[in-house]
C-alpha cells in the first residue's frame, strides 16, 4: 500500500513538474515574441515617421520650390527647371499622404501600410479620425493598427485579385475610440475558446494575440466576425 501511495505521489509530482515547465517555457516564448515584435515595430515606426516628416517638410517648402521654378522659367532655363522637378519627384517617390487623422503616429502607420496595400492592387476604402489625447498609448495604438492591417493584407493575398478589398474606419463611437477593419478572405476560420484559430497561425496568429492582449490591458472590447469571403474586426477602447 505504501509503495502504491509513493508511486502515485511521484506521478503527481512529475505531472506538476511537466506542467510548470510548460508554463515557464510558454511564458519565455511569448516574451521573446513580444520583444521581437516590439523591436520590429520601433524600427518600422522610425522609418514611417521619417517618411511622414519628409512629406510634411516638402509641403512646408512648397512655395519656395515654386519660386525657384518660376525663376528658372523666367530666365528660360528649361533644362534647370526640368532637373529641379526631377529632383523633387525623386524626393517624393513612394510617399503617399492618405491620412490626416489628427494623430501623427497613427498617420505614419496608416499611410505606410495602406499605401503598400494599394500598390499591391487591393481596393481600399477608409475614413479615420483619431483624437489627439488618448488613454491608449501611441505604441499600443500602432501595434493594434499595424497588426489589423497586416492581417487584412495577408488575407487578401490569398484570394483572387479582383476580390481583394479592405474597409477601414476609425472614429469616436459612444465616447470610445472605435476601430473597424473589414477585409476579403478565402481562409476558413473557426472559433475555439473565444479565440479565432486560423489554418496558418504564424504571424497572423501572433498578431491576433497581441491585439487581444492590448484590448484587455485597457479593458476594451473586441468583436470578430467571420462570414463567407469576409472577415471583420471591431475594437472599442476607452478615451
Amino acid at each position: 500500500m505504501e509503495t502504491l501511495i509513493w508511486i502515485c505521489g511521484t506521478l503527481v509530482l512529475m505531472i506538476l513538474s511537466v506542467y510548470l515547465l510548460y508554463r515557464i517555457f510558454d511564458g519565455i516564448y511569448e516574451k521573446r515574441i513580444m520583444i521581437y515584435q516590439n523591436k520590429l515595430l520601433k524600427k518600422e515606426m522610425e522609418e514611417v515617421h521619417n517618411i511622414y516628416l519628409t512629406m510634411r517638410g516638402w509641403r512646408h517648402d512648397y512655395h519656395n520650390h515654386m519660386q525657384s521654378l518660376k525663376a528658372y522659367l523666367a530666365m528660360d532655363n528649361l533644362k534647370e527647371a526640368k532637373e529641379y522637378l526631377d529632383a523633387l519627384e525623386r524626393d517624393l517617390d513612394d510617399i503617399n499622404l492618405l491620412f490626416n487623422t489628427g494623430n501623427i503616429n497613427a498617420d505614419a502607420v496608416l499611410n505606410s501600410k495602406i499605401s503598400l496595400a494599394i500598390k499591391q492592387g487591393i481596393r481600399v476604402e477608409y475614413k479615420a479620425t483619431v483624437p489627439k489625447t488618448l488613454t491608449v498609448s501611441d505604441i499600443d495604438l500602432c501595434v493594434i493598427l499595424g497588426n489589423l492591417i497586416d492581417n487584412a493584407v495577408e488575407a487578401c493575398e490569398k484570394v483572387e485579385p479582383q476580390e481583394r478589398f479592405i474597409r477601414l474606419y476609425i472614429g469616436i463611437l459612444r465616447r470610445q475610440l472605435y476601430l473597424s477593419v473589414c477585409n476579403a478572405t478565402g481562409e476558413k476560420v473557426r472559433k475555439l475558446d473565444e479565440e479565432y484559430i486560423t489554418a496558418k497561425r504564424g504571424n497572423h496568429g501572433h498578431g491576433m494575440k497581441r491585439i487581444n492582449n492590448i484590448v484587455e490591458k485597457y479593458s476594451g472590447f473586441i468583436n470578430r466576425k467571420n462570414e463567407p469571403g469576409v472577415f471583420v474586426t471591431e475594437i472599442m477602447l476607452p478615451l
